[in-house]
């Protein structure tokens, strides 16, 4: 059976579309049939991280309003062949969005053979945002390890336990996970920042997993190249540890620690 899962924050620029586009790619890369939406209408990024901008003709709103099909609208990722891409529009309104159709497109993705459905949320609580994860069986809420970031992603945990199609038609809950982003272990033993276990303790969620703080991100990004292809590297390892968890295996923490410098490596200019 599908599953839909909604990668949302409740501020911007958390690594919320970078964080859609890894996991999706970690799915497929394990073998399973996936498919990445981007709720962000008027804003699209997601085609962008993705590496696909140049060829997109149909998108989201085009399918919400049936004058694409899905078959015209679905963009093959360069990476996995079995990962898709559905990008949002640029130029509608957010309002173009429509609690029937996104139903109707997701119904039809599940129909499709589609394991796993990822839904790109816009941050906050605008229309994209609250379409996005009405559907949604589980949540991947991202934040940053700094106190705004916290408590607006709390005010999307209430959002979801009370608009979620699952919490109006009484059944099992959305499942929630946590991913903290852009995580320094040594901010936090500065105290430049709230460590994760302060973050969890606020939140009360499970945590899904750290991805450390990298410009290796920004890089990726820019070269529409999602994070977790950067093999070798602590963002791309944090991300294929984040797909085991979820597919519920036991994976070790990492990235979480700080390991200070010896007298000899400080001694020789090591931070």
């Amino acid at each position: 059976m599908a599953k839909v899962i909604v990668v949302t924050s409740g501020k911007g620029g958390v690594g919320k579309t970078t964080t859609s586009a890894s996991f999706a790619s970690g799915l497929a890369l394990r073998g399973f049939k996936t498919v990445v939406i981007d709720f962000d209408v008027g804003l699209r990024n997601l085609d962008l991280i993705m590496g696909c901008e140049r060829r997109v003709v149909y998108d989201l709103i085009n399918t919400v309003n049936g004058e694409a099909t899905l078959n015209q609208a679905l963009i093959k990722d360069k990476h996995c062949s079995n990962l898709f891409v559905l990008p949002a529009s640029q130029t509608r309104d957010k309002d173009a969005l429509t609690e029937a159709g996104v139903e109707k497109v997701l119904k039809d993705l599940i129909e499709m053979g589609f394991d796993y459905i990822i839904c790109d949320s816009p941050a906050g609580i605008e229309r994209g945002a609250v379409m996005a994860l009405t559907f949604a069986d589980e949540a991947i809420i991202v934040t940053n390890p700094e106190i705004s970031s916290v408590r607006d992603s709390d005010r999307i945990l209430g959002i979801i336990q009370a608009k979620s199609r699952r919490a109006q038609d009484g059944f099992e809950p959305v499942k929630e996970h946590l991913l903290v982003t852009r995580y320094s272990p040594k901010r936090v033993v500065d105290g430049e920042m709230l460590s994760y276990e302060d973050v969890q303790e606020i939140l009360r969620i499970p945590l899904l997993g750290i991805i450390p703080e990298s410009e290796s991100v920004l890089h990726a990004s820019n070269q529409g190249n999602p994070a977790i292809h950067l093999d070798g590297t602590d963002v791309s390892e944090a991300y294929k540890d984040v797909v085991s968890r979820f597919l519920g295996e036991e994976v070790p923490l990492r990235f979480s620690a700080y390991d200070k410098p010896s007298f000899f490596k400080r001694l020789l200019g090591g931070k």
